[in-house]
């Protein structure tokens, strides 16, 4: 991962925390920045964006149109217009 695309952030670990992380650290010869993303890594892995409970929402309503994922844009132009079925 480049430097460029990481973002800093404060967090507050418990005491044993941050000592289990520095000798793990050590052991792996990584920095402990690089066994957080890991873990973040790894937590994410557990859970899929599509299980996320907002995907829920996909599919609740019916637009009546059968093309509507194909010509999506040209819907959202005629409809922004006084055009607008209503």
């Amino acid at each position: 991962m480049s430097t460029l695309t990481k973002k800093p952030i404060h967090v507050y670990l418990r005491s044993e925390q941050l000592e289990a992380l520095r000798r793990m650290a050590l052991q792996r010869d990584v920095p402990i920045a690089e066994l957080i993303r890991q873990g973040v890594d790894r937590l994410l892995d557990e859970a899929p964006v599509e299980k996320d409970p907002l995907w829920d929402i996909v599919g609740m309503a019916d637009s009546g149109l059968g093309d509507l994922a194909e010509k999506h844009d040209d819907y959202l132009v005629t409809w922004s217009g006084k055009d607008h079925p209503r």
